[in-house]
């Protein structure tokens, strides 16, 4: 009887430090769980990551998303603007500003086509618009939305349905991305190295 009493103790013991173990265990994966969401919604500031949620329906989806966004773009040549590329592109983007006034759905084509041009020359696949925003999300999570938003615009003005208050916006816009890749050296550097 003492035998079987000793079995059952010692049993009830490991049943404890199992459920013990596996309480541990779980507090440490809802932990890192919880750090890496922190981490992406951090990165993707608070509109890209919701409207990421959005786009597939929960935040476990989401996040794999932007991990997977994270790993894209980690393994692209993302690169500084030579010297002579910025003022070539700060001379083009000069040209289109001032093509505004005549031309505004002109402009807002031109100022698309251009940040096409600065993305591929930074090393951005120059592939379709939602893998370019995409990209663009990781290490420019502030302005995409803008960037997004612009080239609706700019889509509508090809289809003859965009204001020129519509135009005004979208080159305000595209101003905003241009800035980030082209004239803001420190945060170009800064991108490249996280």
């Amino acid at each position: 009887m003492n035998f079987l009493m000793t079995n059952t103790v010692q049993f009830a013991m490991v049943a404890v430090g199992v459920v013990v173990v596996l309480i541990i265990c779980t507090a440490i994966w809802v932990s890192v769980r919880k750090r890496k969401s922190e981490r992406l919604r951090t990165q993707f500031g608070g509109s890209e990551y919701a409207r990421t949620v959005k786009d597939t329906g929960n935040h476990r989806n989401a996040e794999a998303v932007l991990h997977e966004r994270n790993e894209r773009v980690e393994h692209l040549q993302i690169r500084a603007l030579a010297p002579a590329d910025r003022s070539r592109f700060v001379q083009a983007w000069a040209r289109v500003q001032a093509e505004f006034i005549d031309t505004p759905g002109t402009a807002v084509v031109e100022a698309d086509r251009l940040l096409v041009d600065v993305m591929s020359v930074r090393g951005y696949p120059a592939s379709d618009f939602e893998q370019r925003a995409a990209d663009i999300s990781v290490n420019h999570p502030g302005v995409v939305e803008n960037y997004r938003a612009a080239h609706q615009m700019a889509l509508r003005q090809s289809q003859g349905q965009a204001s020129t208050e519509d135009l005004r916006r979208a080159m305000i816009h595209y101003r905003t991305l241009f800035e980030e890749l082209v004239l803001d050296p420190a945060r170009v550097i800064s991108a490249v190295a996280s």
